[in-house]
């Protein structure tokens, strides 16, 4: 009583109890209170601390990454699928990327003890939209070493970094629970060497029973442990292999020594026991690791809710070693909040700490094998790769804007210099891969340069789009050519040569063409000498030249004919008249004239072509077009020029491009400006010849940006000349997503940083590249688009009503003329008078 008066009255001064002077001793009462408050209040403030470091560490530290892999089977698989030793193998990348984090020394010290770890991994694989995804969640300091290590187990993962995701609906019913070990953390339980199977097979296969709607996810929260994880373990095997149970060492029994005079009994550890102990010493030898595994479920009702979160317990059984090692066991919080918190901050639980090596942590996360056939994973379409470094990554020096590289979360603009584009560029890829667009965007960077370009689009939309993109102070360079404007045509007329070198040259591409248009058998080696030789007399002319359209009345008019071979000067050609054709029957000239015109009446006979190649004038110098710089947009839409019109007036104005390449020869090669041809689907414009325009062009500065869909298109007939020429003389090839008939060629040029499945699983405006920088080739590399702009439309009508009304010709005014040279239409009426022209 006097002792409690003199601690609630401290005022006392003197008290004395069996004449002890309790006064001396009153202040270190004191202490232990104290000190009790003081861990208390620290303890209350390392809670609050925590919650509140990782909160913070989740929303502004951390980095979530998506990690895909593309889904390709390696060599080595047999029939019924892939062999034990290759699914461990692949498995062990994980384990290898584990051992690294668990080599990684374990954070320490006052501020770890206030605000919790810093140093932690969250691998999570979760199912939301009905789509399996892999996630890792981490420090911004650690994402670096993270995915070196990553990428040297796993080459062709594709790391991604996105925004957090979210399962959790408004109206969604959410359960979630903790997985612990029913023993100590140092038995081992069943890993991926043990199992028959992937044992990632069992937790997918749960996710993919979540309908759509709903989520799910399995996290581990993994950091390095402490050293002295292993101890624990080490002794348990010892004290076994001295003689004693497994039972009586974890009860903590000393091994009793015999009584004097009595032998000693020698327990025998049975063979499971003997197992135990080198699972105990195994799981010891390898890098170990904190987790911390969380479930979580959001459904629609609570009964779904609980069968996908019995699901994914019982996925974990497969791991359990029953009677000597370890197995797990489900941990239900008391705070169903405080569990999704700690879930969407991911927080590791002190309370459900467990503690596993690399090889089985390993089993219970990696990324998906090849052989997974797991329904609804996301998988990488294609593989990426790195730019090199020497590519030219910074604008200036006239260069053009390729594209840009993203490879592992750095973005790298692609550019190309002047000098590498004169060794042309190639792209193939299948119907929407994006040809048009990228076509598109490197023709509008030219035209907004200042560059002369021709784009010979067989569809239309791609002439639109540019031309929506011309800039006003280009708006006069603009050349419009089409076909479909039957009431202002354009003349375009291949007998038209300048130069009379480029007659021959002419003549022979004539004859090409008429190949390419019609079956080898169809035309034939007479076709060809009667062609030429027309062609050639019509060209004998050079300031008023024939044209196609006059071909059938040079058989069928005796006076027309004589006009134009009154002015042959060339001796073979008057011979071929004077000792052929004179001298053949009127039997046989009446075939002749009726085979001539079987080929080319098909074109003279149509109103819309005879319009265009019937006229003496072309409305344009292709050589100024290339020398002054101009814009030359062809506009062959099949749908309203046909098939065959297309071909051959495309095949015309690529063949007069080549022969106004040629003709600059009589200038220094530093005064020929480049000149950029752009030709969608190519195969259709294009003979025998290009492998002169890839070769030789160079020199007179024709740049060609040809672009197609399947390699097919360019052998006809088991004649490969076109694909040869291309696979032989383009410098840098761009491809898209292709067909399996294509691989086979495309692979060898990309092989061995890229497989043929990286080819037909590319994304929409993604290429694999493989270019030239300084006129060496470079290692391949993906390269992804920015979309051309949409343009002016207004601006765009404008031009092409300009550019009718100063190089097209009243439609009359055409006819008229071309109906006084041939005589095609002599039995027709009188023509109304034509509209006078200027």
């Amino acid at each position: 009583m006097i002792l409690l008066q003199t601690l609630l009255q401290p005022e006392i001064q003197l008290v004395r109890v069996d004449n002890i002077d309790l006064s001396v001793y009153l202040p270190l009462l004191w202490i232990p209170i104290l000190i009790g408050v003081l861990v208390a209040c620290a303890y209350i403030a390392r809670f609050f601390l925590h919650k509140w470091g990782c909160a913070h560490h989740a929303m502004f530290e951390s980095r979530t990454l998506l990690i895909t892999l593309p889904k390709f089977r390696h060599e080595g698989e047999t029939e019924r699928g892939p062999q034990k030793e290759q699914v461990q193998e692949a498995i062990a990348a994980a384990e290898s990327v584990f051992s690294a984090l668990g080599g990684l020394k374990a954070q320490r010290g006052l501020h770890v003890w206030l605000y919790g770890r810093e140093d932690e991994y969250t691998f999570e694989l979760i199912v939301e939209h009905r789509v399996i995804k892999f996630y890792v969640t981490l420090a911004s300091d650690q994402q670096q070493f993270f995915e070196q290590q990553l990428s040297a187990a796993y080459p062709d993962a594709y790391i991604e970094q996105v925004e957090d995701y979210n399962l959790f609906g408004p109206q969604s019913v959410i359960l979630g629970s903790y997985l612990k070990f029913t023993r100590e953390s140092a038995f081992p339980i069943k890993t991926y060497r043990k199992l028959d199977q992937d044992p990632l097979n069992s937790l997918t296969n749960v996710l993919t029973k979540v309908p759509e709607g709903e989520g799910a996810a399995f996290q581990f929260v993994v950091r390095s442990s402490y050293k002295n994880w292993r101890s624990r373990g080490v002794h348990i095997a010892s004290r076994m292999q001295q003689g004693m149970s497994m039972e009586d060492v974890l009860k903590g029994k000393k091994k009793e020594k015999p009584k004097p005079g009595e032998q000693e009994t020698q327990y025998h550890l049975s063979p499971q026991e003997q197992e135990a102990i080198k699972g105990l010493e195994e799981k010891a030898s390898k890098a170990g690791l904190d987790v911390c595994v969380r479930l979580v479920v959001a459904a629609q009702t609570a009964a779904a809710a609980e069968m996908t979160l019995q699901n994914m317990l019982n996925a974990f059984s497969q791991f359990n070693i029953y009677q000597y090692g370890n197995s797990f066991a489900k941990a239900m919080p008391r705070s169903k909040t405080r569990l999704i918190q700690s879930f969407i901050y991911r927080e590791f639980d002190e309370k459900y700490r467990i503690v596993m090596n690399s090889e089985e942590l390993a089993s219970l996360w990696h990324l998906p094998l090849p052989w997974t056939e797991t329904p609804n994973i996301k998988w990488l379409g294609a593989r990426a790769g790195t730019v090199p470094s020497n590519v030219p990554s910074e604008p200036g020096d006239g260069k053009l804007e390729l594209g840009y590289n993203v490879y592992r979360g750095i973005k790298t603009p692609v550019y190309m210099k002047p000098a590498d584009r004169t060794r042309h560029m190639y792209l193939i890829g299948k119907s929407g891969s994006g040809k048009s667009q990228t076509i598109a965007k490197y023709a509008i960077q030219d035209i907004q340069a200042g560059h002369g370009v021709a784009v010979v689009d067989p569809h239309g939309d791609l002439i639109e789009h540019i031309l929506a993109n011309v800039p006003r102070s280009r708006v006069d360079d603009v050349i419009l050519f089409n076909p479909s404007d039957t009431e202002r045509p354009m003349g375009l007329n291949m007998l038209e040569a300048k130069d009379p070198s480029m007659k021959d040259f002419a003549a022979q591409e004539m004859v090409a063409i008429f190949y390419k248009l019609f079956p080898p058998e169809m035309i034939g080696p007479m076709f060809e000498h009667h062609m030429r030789n027309v062609m050639l007399t019509l060209m004998s002319d050079t300031d008023h030249p024939g044209t196609i359209a006059e071909i059938p009345r040079m058989f069928s008019d005796e006076a027309f004919q004589k006009v134009w071979r009154a002015k042959v000067t060339d001796p073979v050609i008057r011979s071929y008249w004077e000792n052929e054709v004179d001298k053949t029957s009127d039997f046989h000239k009446s075939e002749m004239l009726g085979y001539m015109i079987s080929k080319v009446g098909r074109f003279v006979e149509n109103e819309m072509m005879r319009n265009i190649i019937g006229q003496t004038k072309s409305s344009f110098d292709f050589r100024e077009v290339m020398d002054k710089k101009k814009i030359l947009l062809v506009n062959l839409s099949k749908g309203k020029t046909g098939d065959v019109n297309a071909e051959l007036l495309g095949m015309i104005i690529v063949s007069k491009l080549q022969m106004a390449a040629l003709t600059r020869a009589d200038i220094p090669e530093a005064d020929r400006h480049d000149f950029f041809l752009y030709i969608d689907e190519f195969q259709n414009f294009v003979t025998d010849s290009i492998a002169t325009i890839l070769s030789e062009a160079r020199k007179y500065r024709l740049n060609l940006i040809i672009a197609h869909q399947y390699i097919g298109q360019l052998v006809k007939n088991n004649d490969s000349k076109i694909k040869d020429a291309v696979f032989g003389n383009v410098g840098t090839t761009f491809t898209a997503r292709i067909g399996p008939e294509d691989v086979e060629t495309l692979g060898k040029i990309y092989s061995p940083e890229f497989s043929g499945y990286d080819l037909m699983n590319s994304d929409k405006f993604t290429w694999y590249v493989r270019m030239i920088v300084d006129n060496a080739q470079v290692k391949p590399f993906t390269m992804n688009l920015y979309p051309a702009p949409k343009g002016d439309p207004e601006l765009a009508e404008g031009i092409r009503e300009l550019s009718r009304l100063k190089y097209g010709r009243d439609k009359r005014l055409v006819e008229a003329d071309i109906l006084e040279r041939t005589q095609i239409a002599a039995s027709r009426g009188p023509m109304p008078p034509p509209i006078g022209e200027k």
